[in-house]
């Protein structure tokens, strides 16, 4: 598919802000997160995507992860190769089930953190994520964009990234991180489709 910029901000920081309707795996970044479980089984969902695009190095790797130092909790993240995928590495962030219990907002805001710092310490100044744990984790997906938002604006204020993205693949996710983008950060002009990029395989 055609990637397409639906909306995007530059912080006060420098940073670049996207909102992408397109294929994670073929994001022209440093660095992607994986919107993972705390074993770092990638079965379905992105994870299952990534690991198809990228060979199964990527799941080889997460196991060797796990075995050396556990589950990754939830709210924080791990880093392995891309494999085959043309970014440098994958970030495995492990947002929570969705459960109403209370702390959801707060586990999903700190995987945000944790991937968007990680992906900084190890040198890389671009990524993409994708709207973690509002897919098969159930997080509301309203309530979901406007969190992740609010982490990578926080997380950014640093300026040790130059950009983030949020990208995912279905038109509805999009067109709502898109909405909670201009509720958060105000207006802007749409952008035309990505002419670049590469169609989905």
């Amino acid at each position: 598919m055609q990637r397409e910029i639906l909306y995007q901000h530059r912080t006060s920081a420098g940073v670049v802000i996207r909102i992408v309707r397109g294929d994670l795996t073929r994001e022209p970044v440093d660095a992607i997160v994986n919107a993972a479980n705390g074993r770092l089984m990638h079965g379905g969902g992105v994870a299952g995507a990534i690991v198809r695009a990228g060979g199964r190095e990527i799941q080889q790797e997460s196991t060797a992860w796990v075995k050396q130092h556990g589950p990754v909790p939830t709210g924080s993240a791990a880093i392995t190769s891309a494999g085959r995928l043309p970014c440098q590495c994958v970030i495995h962030a492990v947002g929570p089930v969705w459960r109403n219990r209370g702390d959801e907002d707060q586990l999903l805001a700190s995987a945000v953190t944790s991937a968007l710092e990680l992906a900084a310490a190890s040198g890389r100044q671009s990524v993409s994520l994708p709207g973690i744990s509002t897919g098969i984790f159930g997080f509301p997906k309203e309530r979901g964009a406007r969190v992740i938002l609010r982490a990578v604006l926080e997380a950014t204020a640093k300026g040790n990234l130059r950009e983030v993205n949020l990208t995912n693949i279905d038109a509805q996710t999009a067109g709502i991180f898109a909405a909670a983008a201009r509720e958060i950060l105000g207006e802007t002009v749409s952008q035309k489709p990505d002419s670049a990029a590469s169609p989905a395989a």
